[in-house]
């Protein structure tokens, strides 16, 4: 009985114990469970921080990579279109020089055969001391006429001008755009007369005075070997004894640009006379040209009328011949002598300057750009401020010659 009793109660004892073991197990494993989902959670979180990093820095690499390759790309682009802009001047340099050669070959030519062969007979250039070439024009025949009876030699005593003083002086004029009309006909008649013609390859024209300028002294230069060329107008008085006194006092200088300069405003108005269509490249409304040489006289010494000779094809053409003249020598190394006595007024100015002792060089009217009514006045200009047949045969101008032959003597 005893027995039975005891091993009852050991059972039941045991079943308590199994409850309590299971409800505690319960208890530690909810606790643990607990713990071990919040400690992945937090691993789970970190994980996936540095995975965002990660990505956010590999993102960030590929962006600090592709802007590296547009910067080099960039700069390999622009490096590309700087060689190419180099490359284009190089090659209009290389176009500008041969521009150059071309012309300095084609006014070779005047002088020599096709095959470089010895020159031509007859194409020999002539030295002189002065080229001077009178412009005029085909309706101009009463203009040259007033020229001829005035300050221009005539017949032996040209010849003899250009022979023994080395003064050479040709009406200047080119052709008409038709071949061999009537007023071609008429200068070559004019010149069967007189002998006092140079012959341009130009179509005459008023508004083409700065190309024929240009001709006139690649024509110039071609026939003469000249110390000093002289452009003027048909209608502008000269002493030519003045002249060629005030040019030798200047053989010793390289290049050299004599004329009365002056800087007048650049005419934008189109309605105006002496208009410049290119206005916009002298800088603002109201500006001025730079200086030069009043159209009716100049002169220029032999390089600067070669380099014009040379370099014609590409020498740009402003409206005013004077203008245009003046552009071509802006940024060479020239001497640029403003001489008074090339523009004295006509009687009484040039008259009272002669009476001082002052004698001009050349006279004319602003007015007119000229002698106002030429035809009728260039007689009367030419008595009352002439220097005197017998100027150009003084001691104002001996060529070189006879001034070396003295020395040696004395």
């Amino acid at each position: 009985m005893i027995r039975g009793r005891s091993g009852s109660s050991d059972r039941r004892i045991s079943a308590k114990w199994i409850l309590l073991l299971c409800v505690s197990s319960f208890g530690l494993g909810s606790l643990f469970t607990n713990r071990f989902w919040t400690a992945s959670e937090s691993s789970a979180q970190i994980i996936s921080r540095r995975r965002q990093d990660q990505e956010l820095k590999l993102i960030s690499e590929d962006c600090t990579t592709k802007k590296k390759h547009g910067q080099e790309k960039d700069s390999n682009v622009m490096d590309e279109v700087t060689k190419t802009h180099e490359a284009i001047q190089t090659l209009d340099k290389t176009i500008s020089t041969l521009q150059m050669e071309i012309a300095a070959a084609r006014s070779s030519q005047e002088l020599t055969g096709l095959d470089g062969s010895p020159p031509i007979p007859g194409k020999d250039r002539k030295k002189a001391f002065v080229v001077i070439g009178i412009n005029t024009a085909f309706s101009s025949r009463k203009r040259r006429d007033s020229v001829r009876a005035t300050w221009m030699p005539q017949g032996e005593k040209l010849q003899k001008l250009e022979e023994e003083k080395g003064i050479v002086i040709r009406f200047m004029i080119g052709h008409s755009a038709t071949s061999n009309s009537i007023l071609d006909r008429a200068i070559d008649a004019e010149e069967s007369q007189h002998k006092d013609f140079l012959r341009l390859e130009h179509v005459e024209g008023y508004h083409e005075l700065s190309a024929k300028t240009k001709i006139f002294f690649s024509t110039a230069v071609a026939k003469w070997d000249a110390e000093f060329y002289v452009k003027v107008d048909d209608d502008v008085h000269v002493n030519l004894g003045m002249l060629a006194a005030t040019l030798a006092r200047h053989r010793s200088k390289p290049r050299v640009y004599i004329g009365c300069m002056k800087s007048g405003p650049v005419l934008s108005n189109k309605n105006v006379k002496y208009h410049e269509p290119e206005y916009w490249k002298f800088g603002e409304e109201g500006n001025k040209y730079f200086r030069h040489a009043t159209g009716q006289i100049y002169a220029l010494s032999k390089d600067l009328a070669t380099y014009i000779s040379i370099n014609q094809p590409i020498l740009h053409k402003y409206a005013n011949e004077d203008v245009s003249l003046g552009a071509w020598f802006i940024g060479l190394e020239v001497e640029h002598i403003d001489e008074r006595n090339m523009c004295c007024g006509t009687p009484p100015d040039c008259e009272w300057k002669a009476q001082a002792g002052n004698v001009c060089i050349a006279s004319f009217d602003w007015s007119c750009s000229g002698i106002c009514k030429s035809v009728e006045r260039m007689k009367d200009v030419h008595e009352r401020c002439g220097e005197g047949d017998g100027a150009l045969w003084s001691d104002l101008f001996r060529d070189e010659g006879e001034k070396k032959r003295e020395f040696l003597t004395v």
